[in-house]
C-alpha cells in the first residue's frame, strides 16, 4: 500500500481477535512513530506498554477508581464486571505520557507533537495489520491511576490506545473535501 492508501483506509478498531501482538513489534514501530514534527526536538513522551498478565493490574485499578465513583450496589458490581472483562479481552494497551512543561506555548507543542507521533504510529501499525482506538478517559487523569502508573505531578496520560488485529474493521465514514474547508488568499 502507498501512504495515501493507508491514511484513507485505516479504521478505528473495537473488536479485536484473541491473538498476542509483538511488544517487540510495537516498540519497533514506536521507534519510526517518534519521527513526528517536534518542535525544539522536546521529544516529550513516554510509554507504558500493558499486556499479557499486566492487562489485570490495569483491569483492576481501573475497577477500583469506576466503583468508587458509584454508590448503588448493584450499579457499582455492573460497571465493575463491564470494565474488567473490556480491559481483559483486549489484547495490549498503550498508555501514552506527555511532560506538561510550565510555558503553556511549548505544553501545547508538546501535545500537537504527541498526537502526530500517534498518527504516525496508528498508520505504520495499520500497514502492519494492527489496529487500534484512541480513548482519553477520565480515570487518567484520576490520582490512583497515576500513582499506579508511576505518573508524576509535571506529565499528563494523554490517552490508552486500545491495540490488537482486527476482529472486525468498519466501514469508511465520508469525510469533507478539503476544498469545502479551505480558504484561499490570494
Amino acid at each position: 500500500m502507498n501512504l495515501t492508501e493507508i491514511i484513507k483506509d485505516r479504521r478505528s478498531v473495537h473488536r479485536f481477535q484473541d491473538r498476542e501482538v509483538s511488544p517487540e513489534l510495537i516498540i519497533e514501530l514506536l521507534d519510526a512513530a517518534v519521527w513526528a514534527p517536534n518542535h525544539h526536538v522536546t521529544e516529550p513522551w513516554r510509554f507504558i506498554l500493558v499486556h499479557g498478565d499486566s492487562k489485570e493490574k490495569l483491569a483492576q485499578t481501573v475497577k477500583g477508581i469506576r466503583e468508587s465513583k458509584e454508590t448503588d450496589p448493584e450499579k457499582k458490581k455492573a460497571i465493575g464486571e463491564k470494565i474488567y472483562k473490556k480491559i481483559s479481552s483486549n489484547p495490549m494497551y498503550l498508555i501514552v505520557i506527555v511532560k506538561e512543561d510550565e510555558n503553556p506555548i511549548v505544553r501545547e507543542d508538546d501535545f500537537a507533537a504527541a498526537c502526530c507521533l500517534l498518527q504516525n504510529f496508528s498508520l505504520l501499525a495499520w500497514e502492519q495489520g494492527i489496529g487500534m482506538t484512541w480513548h482519553s478517559y477520565g480515570w487518567l487523569k484520576d490520582p490512583i491511576f497515576r500513582e499506579a502508573y508511576g505518573i508524576q505531578p509535571n506529565e499528563r496520560a494523554i490517552c490508552n490506545m486500545h491495540m490488537g488485529y482486527p476482529e472486525i474493521i468498519p466501514m469508511a465514514q465520508d469525510r469533507k473535501p478539503a476544498k469545502e474547508l479551505v480558504t484561499i488568499l490570494d
